[in-house]
């Protein structure tokens, strides 16, 4: 089974140490200590407790899309056609090509909190240390 330390968690969850140190000790989340006394996390228990975490549209729409990325403008490139707006979100980078006007109806500019919604029929799934990539349609 695999188990994850309180670091690699919080780097998957998008939080700081602290943070899953602390649902660890309110019983949030489930953790046991290895032979060298630190807490480890079993990957079904974080799969679990991730899923519990995600967050839906909240504002009562209904969406077939089902990846959404939080996070903040950081930086907008606009023509006179199109606009090119990328988002950090967590740790990742998302970039959008829009329309100038899109861009401009949202008002985005750096530092404007942005949710990424993606949909795709192509979706690639990476293992970090595998060479073996599986590509789903």
């Amino acid at each position: 089974m695999t188990t994850f330390r309180i670091s690699e968690a919080a780097a998957l969850l998008g939080v700081s140490s602290d943070t899953v140190r602390r649902w660890v000790d309110a019983g949030r989340l489930a953790a046991v200590r290895d032979e060298h006394g630190h807490r480890q996390i079993s990957g079904a228990d974080l799969a679990a407790f991730a899923r519990s975490q995600v967050e839906t549209t909240g504002d009562g729409r209904r969406s077939s899309a089902r990846n959404r990325f939080r996070g903040i403008v950081t930086e907008v490139v606009r023509d006179a056609v199109m606009a090119q707006v990328e988002i950090a979100a967590g740790p990742f980078r998302v970039v959008s090509l829009m329309s100038r006007q899109a861009a401009d109806e949202l008002g985005l500019e750096a530092g404007v909190v942005a949710v990424a919604v993606i949909k795709s029929t192509n979706v690639v799934v990476e293992i970090p240390g595998h060479e073996r990539v599986v590509t789903t349609s």
